[in-house]
């Protein structure tokens, strides 16, 4: 092998068919499952608030629910707008996370949790 071969253009090899695809990662859609156990955890805590949080490269949007406590949960939900008619149906005032941020009782409740060794 020559000094520089090692950085000559190889042809390109197809993909076996039937094989895992790598290099890339599939986004799971929202499901009814999702909106069910939104509805659960609003209709179960107190003081709930609703963050949307928008679209990334890796997840679609969710929908972050935090409880007075600051316990929370996160669920894909189809769209913006769908998360905060959700909020607005169950009586939960609704943010844009990217705009407000998270609240500091979520991170206290995880701190919380991470010192209990949970």
């Amino acid at each position: 092998m020559g000094l520089f071969d090692r950085f000559r253009r190889r042809p390109r090899r197809s993909r076996p068919t039937g094989g895992a695809r790598t290099g890339s990662t599939t986004v799971r859609a929202s499901d009814a499952a999702d909106t069910a156990h939104l509805e659960n955890f609003v209709a179960t805590r107190k003081g709930v608030e609703g963050f949307v949080e928008p679209r990334t490269a890796v997840s679609d949007v969710t929908l972050l629910l935090v409880a007075h406590d600051g316990e929370w949960t996160r669920r894909r939900v189809p769209s913006v707008a769908w998360a905060h008619n959700f909020a607005n149906k169950n009586h939960v005032p609704s943010y844009d996370a990217a705009v407000v941020g998270v609240p500091q009782r979520m991170r206290d409740f995880n701190r919380r949790k991470k010192q209990q060794g949970l």
